[in-house]
């Protein structure tokens, strides 16, 4: 078939700051919806490096004539023209709360199909507190949280702590650092501080999980999906002293593919009760969200070790190379499921709920 693989691909020069829409110190103070700032330094870290865009290519090419399609201003014109079978799609978006779901809702608009999920589902996951809405709604366990808009709100802000406090709509451990866990009403306001005024959206603040941590790999859909060897973080492994969390910098930082940290053991060793508890949790959660084809979610043991959702990933990283320590790809291997096998999987599930396999 004709592929084509839409992606954005990770910069490695800087932003021009002037291109991009910046607040006005009064909007700082009241809005209740996401602005751009001027980027961070983890703004490109849900990006894609051209060495995974032609690694997938190249796995999805065993089986298919592939094309690349960069998700930039020029790609709804690009997808217009070439009208591909099927996109493989990995763009995480550009701009904004819903930057997720901009390239399927393109594809929707031209009648394309597409492998993921739709857009509705990556902008509610996205959201990390309207995702956990919904959960709670159907009785899926997740910490407790607050939503913070802006900076008016911390006059009265009051929060158990330890406590975590994230950006709201952000992936890839953005804005979620060693700092993030607080310990203190002062931390959590220094915090809560950060993310608005840095990130130019609202803070999560989540009830801290004291727990055993896991990542679950889903594949598939429907009576097919299967969980994937769940991947313990061992939270042992990072330098003495910080905080038992997987921050952007174990992530990025500490965990280097030239001197890898053993952070992550897979299959995890869990009794079969707690194994079945996980694997229940997380195809409630992907059914609830209607997740596609695939997804990554995050768990958390709570202080009676009963897991809990922190995450959800529908569009999960998939670094190519072993030593990168990337959770999907290690957990398809686990399986028994290669790079391109994996892969291709994922776009036979897309394939097949358009019935065109």
């Amino acid at each position: 078939m004709d592929v084509a693989l839409v992606y954005n691909v990770k910069k490695e020069e800087s932003v021009d700051a002037s291109s991009v829409a910046q607040p006005s110190s009064q909007n700082q103070q009241t809005t209740h919806t996401h602005i751009q700032l001027a980027p961070s330094a983890d703004a490109f870290a849900e990006w894609d490096t051209i060495e995974t865009i032609h690694a997938v290519r190249d796995a999805l090419s065993l089986r298919h004539t592939v094309s690349l399609i960069e998700a930039d201003d020029n790609a709804f014109d690009t997808l217009k023209t070439d009208r591909p079978d099927i996109v493989f799609n990995i763009a995480e978006g550009r701009f904004g709360a819903s930057r997720e779901a901009q390239i399927p809702a393109m594809l929707e608009m031209l009648n394309i199909p597409y492998t993921g999920s739709d857009p509705l589902t990556l902008s509610v996951c996205l959201d990390k507190s309207r995702a956990k809405e919904i959960l709670s709604y159907y009785n899926v366990a997740n910490p407790k949280f607050a939503v913070i808009s802006s900076l008016s709100e911390l006059q009265s802000l009051i929060f158990p702590v330890p406590a975590m406090v994230k950006p709201l709509f952000e992936g890839s451990s953005k804005g979620i650092f060693n700092s993030s866990l607080v310990h203190s009403q002062e931390e959590l306001v220094k915090q809560v501080k950060s993310v608005v005024e840095e990130y130019g959206q609202p803070a999560l603040i989540e009830e801290f999980l004291p727990g055993r941590e896991f990542t679950v790999a889903m594949l598939g859909n429907g009576a097919e999906l299967k969980v994937l060897p769940i991947v313990e973080i061992k939270f042992d492994s990072l330098p003495s002293g910080v905080n038992p969390i997987y921050s952007y910098e174990a992530k990025w930082i500490w965990d280097q593919s030239s001197n890898p940290l053993e952070i992550f053991e897979c299959p995890a060793k869990l009794d079969d009760n707690l194994k079945t508890a996980i694997e229940n949790l997380c195809r409630n959660t992907y059914n609830v969200l209607r997740c596609r084809d695939w997804s990554r979610i995050d768990v958390r043991l709570d202080k009676n070790g009963r897991p809990n959702i922190i995450e959800i990933n529908p569009l999960p990283g998939i670094l190519p190379k072993i030593e990168d320590n990337s959770c999907f790809p290690k957990a398809a291997r686990m399986s028994g499921l290669n790079y391109s096998q994996m892969l291709n999987t994922v776009l036979d599930a897309g394939l097949k709920r358009y019935h065109l396999l």
